[in-house]
Parts: C-alpha cells; sequence; structure tokens
C-alpha cells in the first residue's frame, strides 16, 4: 500500500519536484540562448525571427522562450514568495534585478555606444550633447521602465536599423523587465494580503479570467493562426508607465500559470505520456494554427514536465554560477556591435556563435562583478549565515511542500541522539547532546532549516522587439522596436 501511495505521489509534480534538484537553471540558459539564436535574423541580417516563417507567424524560437521565461518565473517567484516574509521577498527581487540592470546600462551607455560613435562617425563629436545621449539612456531607464532605447541617434546604418528606418535599439530585450516587476509587484500584494497561503484558488481563478480573454481572442479571430490584437495600453503607472494590453496578457497568463502550477502542484499530474500528448498538440498547433488556445498550455505543461523529468545532475548547471541574467541583459548589445562591425560577412552561423560568445563574457563578468556579490546582501554574509544556523551543515534538499513539523523534527532528533549515547563513550558525545537545554536549542535551529532556503533565480524576462511606437509615461502602451509581425525578442 505504501508503494502505492508513493508512486502516486511520484507522478505528480509536487512529487518530483526538488528545490535543489530540477532543470529551471538550464532551462533558463537554453531559454536566453535561443533569445540570441532568434534574433540573428533581424539584427544581423535585416530578416524576420527565426521561426517565425516554420511557426505559421503564429510565434517564433524567441518568443516561445520568452513564453518559457515567464512560466518558470511565474513557478519560482510563488515558490520564494510561500518561503518569504514581505521584506525578503521585496530585498530579493530589488538584489536580483537591479544591480545587474543599472551595470548594464553604464557598459552599453559609456563603452558600446562611444565606440559605435567612433566607428560610424569617427568621432564624438554631438555624442555627449545629443538629445538623447547616454547620460539621458541611463538616468530614464534606471527603474527599468526603459522609456528611451536608441543613443546619441546611433545605429541607423545597421540591418536593424534599416528595419526601423533610423537610429536603433541598443539592448532591445529589456522591455520586458516592467512586465517582470509588474507582476512581481502582483504576487507581493498576494502575499501582504495573505491570498498566496490562505486563498490559493484566487490565483486560480485570475488565471481562468486570463486564459478565458485569450480564447476571446482567439475565437474572434479572422483566422486560427492570426495573432492576438493588440487592444491598446494599459495606465501609464507610476515609474513604470503603460503596458501593451496584448504582452500584459498573454506574458501575465504564463505567469499565472506558472504560480497555480505551484500552488497546485501535489495535484499535476506529471507523466510522459501526458508530455507526448502535449507535444503533439504544440507541434500540431504551430502548424495548423490555434497556438494560443492549445499550443500555450501544451507548451506550459512541456517545460514544467522537462524541469522535473530531465536528469537530475543537470541541476549543477547555474546552481552556482548562473549566467542566464547576463546572456539575456548583453545579447542584444553585443549583436548589435558585432553588426555594425560587419559580422553578418561570416554568414548566420558564424554570427550566431560571436553572439553566443561575446554574450556569455559579458555575462560572466556580470555575474562575478555584480550580481553575485549583490545577491550576497540577500540573506547576509556566509559567515553570517553559518553563525545562526549554529554550524550545521547545509541541509540536504527536500521536496516540495516538505510538511516537516519542529515537533517531529525533535522526536526523532531525540531518538537518535537516545542511541548515540548507548553507543559512544560519554567523552565522545557532543556537548549539545550531553546537555538537554542545548540540544533542544540546536535541534529547533535544524529544523528551521528544513524549510529550504530561498534560492537564487533569474527570471529574466525575454521578449520580442517591437520598436516602440512610443516610450511613455504619456498613457500609449511601450513597445520595443518592430522587425515584423513578430516583434524579435
Amino acid at each position: 500500500m505504501q508503494a502505492k501511495l508513493n508512486g502516486q505521489r511520484s507522478a505528480t509534480l509536487q512529487g518530483r519536484y526538488s528545490a535543489q534538484h530540477n532543470a529551471f537553471g538550464v532551462l533558463r540558459l537554453a531559454m536566453a540562448c535561443g533569445v540570441i539564436i532568434a534574433h540573428a535574423g533581424p539584427l544581423g541580417f535585416g530578416q524576420h525571427n527565426l521561426g517565425a516563417a516554420t511557426f505559421g507567424r503564429q510565434s517564433d524560437l524567441g518568443t516561445l522562450c520568452l513564453y518559457g521565461f515567464f512560466l518558470i518565473s511565474g513557478f519560482l517567484i510563488t515558490d520564494s514568495a510561500l518561503r518569504s516574509t514581505l521584506r525578503q521577498y521585496v530585498r530579493a527581487r530589488v538584489l536580483r534585478v537591479f544591480p545587474g540592470l543599472w551595470a548594464c546600462l553604464l557598459v552599453t551607455a559609456f563603452v558600446f555606444a562611444p565606440l559605435a560613435a567612433l566607428y560610424e562617425n569617427g568621432n564624438l563629436d554631438g555624442f555627449w550633447g545629443h538629445s538623447q545621449g547616454p547620460f539621458d539612456y541611463v538616468t530614464t531607464n534606471f527603474l527599468a521602465s526603459m522609456e528611451q532605447f536608441p543613443i546619441s541617434g546611433l545605429l541607423a546604418d545597421t540591418p536593424y536599423g534599416q528595419i526601423v528606418g533610423g537610429p536603433s535599439a541598443f539592448d532591445g530585450s529589456l522591455w520586458t523587465l516592467r512586465y517582470d516587476l509588474a507582476f512581481y509587484g502582483i504576487v507581493g500584494i498576494l502575499v501582504v494580503t495573505s491570498v498566496l497561503h490562505r486563498a490559493p484558488r484566487a490565483v486560480l481563478v485570475l488565471t481562468a479570467v486570463c486564459y478565458a480573454l485569450v480564447l476571446r481572442d482567439f475565437f474572434t479571430a479572422p483566422t486560427w493562426s492570426s495573432r492576438p490584437p493588440q487592444h491598446g495600453a494599459i495606465g501609464p503607472f507610476p515609474l513604470l508607465g503603460a503596458f501593451a494590453a496584448d504582452w500584459t496578457l498573454m506574458l501575465g497568463f504564463l505567469f499565472l500559470l506558472g504560480a497555480a502550477a505551484r500552488l497546485y502542484a501535489q495535484r499535476i499530474p506529471v507523466t510522459r505520456e501526458l508530455a507526448v500528448l502535449a507535444g503533439v498538440a504544440l507541434v500540431g498547433s504551430l502548424w495548423l494554427g490555434g497556438f494560443f488556445a492549445v499550443g500555450l498550455p501544451a507548451f506550459a505543461y512541456l517545460v514544467l514536465f522537462a524541469a522535473v523529468a530531465l536528469p537530475k545532475r543537470l541541476s549543477a548547471i547555474s546552481r552556482r554560477h548562473d549566467y542566464t541574467y547576463g546572456i539575456y541583459i548583453y545579447g542584444f548589445p553585443v549583436q548589435q556591435m558585432i553588426a555594425l562591425l560587419g559580422g553578418a560577412r561570416f554568414g548566420m552561423l558564424g554570427y550566431i556563435v560571436l553572439s553566443l560568445l561575446g554574450a556569455l563574457l559579458f555575462a560572466v563578468l556580470s555575474w562575478h562583478l555584480v550580481e553575485r556579490p549583490a545577491l550576497g546582501f540577500k540573506t547576509g554574509s556566509g559567515r553570517a549565515r553559518h553563525r545562526r544556523a549554529g554550524g550545521t551543515a547545509s541541509p540536504r534538499p527536500v521536496l516540495i511542500p516538505s510538511p516537516v513539523s519542529v515537533a517531529g523534527a525533535e522526536a526523532r532528533t531525540g531518538r537518535h541522539k537516545a542511541g548515540a549515547r548507548h553507543s559512544r563513550s560519554a567523552k565522545n558525545i557532543p556537548a549539545a547532546a550531553a546537555t538537554p537545554r542545548r540540544a533542544e536549542r540546536a535541534t529547533e535551529t535544524a529544523a528551521s532549516f528544513l524549510a529550504v532556503p530561498e534560492r537564487t533565480r533569474k527570471d529574466l524576462p525575454f521578449d520580442p522587439v517591437r520598436t516602440p511606437a512610443s516610450h511613455t509615461r504619456s498613457g500609449r502602451s511601450h513597445r520595443a522596436p518592430t522587425t515584423s509581425t513578430t516583434p524579435p525578442r
């Protein structure tokens, strides 16, 4: 009977997911690289995003990766919020997003842009005092609203500049950060109101409402393969500006789907048979139409299945050194600079390889010099954590939600120590075991760590890039430079 129960548990998302051993890290890394590969078309050669024609213009490789990022972000951010106070949650999100972003803005404005100006004009005349100069670029985008994409009128002659008909974005991928921050804020509100802990069905209802709106757009579209209508703008909001309604719906649906999957992990079956059906539904919808109605949920299931079904050894990727965020935020400017220098002469494959290597170089520097040091402020120094833990070793990975009570832990620890006293000499017994009061305190400290510490996550937003019809605090929706009906991400 117990074996049957264990089998039923392992066939669910909760039963197969471990907070320490999962493939979310390698999936995010692959998606970050997928965004760069997709952008090779418009940024390097003035073509559509890779995959746009194959997917019937419904989506493309970069947009699929974007959807995956927001799905994973919803799952992991909710998992983090369930194990954090509001203060811890906000601090973790701020430290994860902003230090790396600020460094990227500075590098783009004061390294990439001056080099581009020297290459295009042979000097820096008019560069610093331009109405959209490097200083304006940093100060305008400091809070991730991304109201300014070009710098000093540069990059007009790149393949992407020729598509948009003028100065083009230095880092168009950053437009999705405002959506990330908005969804992080929504989760924060759910934490404050205790909805996340006491009324998780509210998240399920929100997810269902978003999906109903997606279906409404699908059934009212002229064809099964039509993209969702834009529906104008939402906002503007203080600090973040306005949001494109269509992207808010699609990205919000994926984020909420990830959050709901975390909250109801114990009810989601995870089997190979369902994964095969989801794969068939995804491929069929991309080929025949119906991706937004059928393909999106199928894609979401495949991502979650891969996260728990891929070999556990893959969990080591991105655990200690997570370069995903850096690859995302530096990929676009690196590709623009390579295109400016004539990288297209190496062909599509050569351009992609150069782009990936260049983005990885800056991602490594960003992680080791900026991101990881900043994350050290999230929970204090390693030495302080060691002192708070009473010198205990790092906890072993546990499954979510790990319902282990302190009382149960004390009982097991007590039995263990009682047995130890019979098998060891008195002089070998640790002081904590010899003194009951101290032993109790040590047990409570250890039990508190059974709730897995918050994992470092890099849910970086990645999305197609539409030319900002406006960069708003004015009320119109914010979009990044467009290359096609399916913009580059």
